[in-house]
């Protein structure tokens, strides 16, 4: 059931609460394809990544808004811009960063240390959260998470929406996949901008995992608190579509080999352009929502590419 707001509307199916901007352009769905772009090594994607950023800096004026990418996706990315923070090198370009999360598992507190929120701070440090413009997480120690995306959406629209979504690729059971945390059937739809779903033990398993595979020392009570959460919070299909450009990395096969059919899959299948028969292939399969951005870069590892 859809109810609506002064600047969103609200959209409820199977637990599964979407927000939708209010007068928000309809998205077209065309099927772009995607070609990866394969690199040697962790730190060639990062390279890579960093140099989506300056591209931006150098095609617009003011401000820059991305959203980062948690997990190991894009740690190399992070630690180059935590050690750019260390000099006066871009001091321009950061001071010209808004940067916003893209999801969180919830309620559990800020300072959790299986938040994104931690993880950003532990690799990018204190100097580039020093040095740019803003940073703003999704609440997840507050009683209403609803209002508080909200107000989090509110801050993301009145800066213009993102430049860059830095995105990742998750893998799913059924070799589907998730983006952000879009889940399969979560009954997600291309003017949904965010949501909150009900959690499942494969989210949590798969993010308490590559927290642990990314090098973070991950304490009981945290984990215990982590385990508990319910619902996550995400930005939806209208971020994705709406971002200027969406950089894509995914570097972690090695310790998530599913990622190499469910990656397979995503370029693999053809999307309908008929509205009606392109939205069940998108709630099957997440993953999918990325082919149809027509300015995305996906930066992939050699073993991410099967080879038959």
């Amino acid at each position: 059931m859809a109810v609506s707001t002064t600047l969103f509307t609200r959209f409820e199916d199977n637990n599964n609460v979407w927000l939708s901007q209010n007068n928000a352009p309809e998205n077209s769905f065309t099927d772009y394809g995607i070609t990866p772009i394969v690199l040697d090594s962790e730190a060639a994607v990062g390279q890579a990544m960093l140099n989506e950023l300056y591209i931006t800096a150098k095609e617009k004026t003011g401000y820059i808004n991305i959203a980062l990418l948690g997990g190991r996706g894009a740690q190399a990315l992070h630690r180059l811009l935590g050690e750019l923070a260390k000099t006066t090198e871009q001091d321009e370009l950061l001071a010209r960063l808004n940067v916003f999360t893209q999801d969180a598992l919830a309620p559990m507190g800020m300072n959790n240390c299986l938040s994104f929120v931690r993880d950003f701070e532990r690799i990018l440090g204190a100097d580039f959260f020093k040095k740019i413009n803003s940073f703003t997480p999704m609440k997840t120690d507050t009683d209403n998470l609803e209002a508080g995306l909200i107000d989090y959406l509110n801050k993301l629209a009145s800066l213009g929406g993102l430049d860059i979504f830095f995105i990742g690729h998750g893998p799913e059971e059924n070799q589907a996949s998730h983006l952000a945390y879009i889940k399969p059937f979560s009954s997600a739809q291309s003017h949904h901008v965010a949501g909150l779903i009900p959690i499942s033990n494969s989210i949590l398993e798969h993010h308490i995992s590559k927290f642990k595979a990314g090098g973070s020392v991950v304490n009981e009570h945290d984990e215990n608190e982590c385990r508990a959460a319910k619902f996550i919070l995400t930005l939806g299909p209208a971020a994705i579509l709406q971002a200027k450009k969406v950089v894509q990395s995914v570097v972690d096969a090695d310790t998530a080999p599913a990622k190499v059919h469910t990656y397979a899959n995503v370029l693999n299948t053809q999307l309908s352009s008929h509205k009606e028969q392109a939205i069940p292939q998108l709630n099957s399969n997440p993953g999918l929502w990325i082919k149809l951005h027509p300015n995305t870069k996906s930066f992939v590892l050699p073993n991410v590419i099967k080879k038959d």
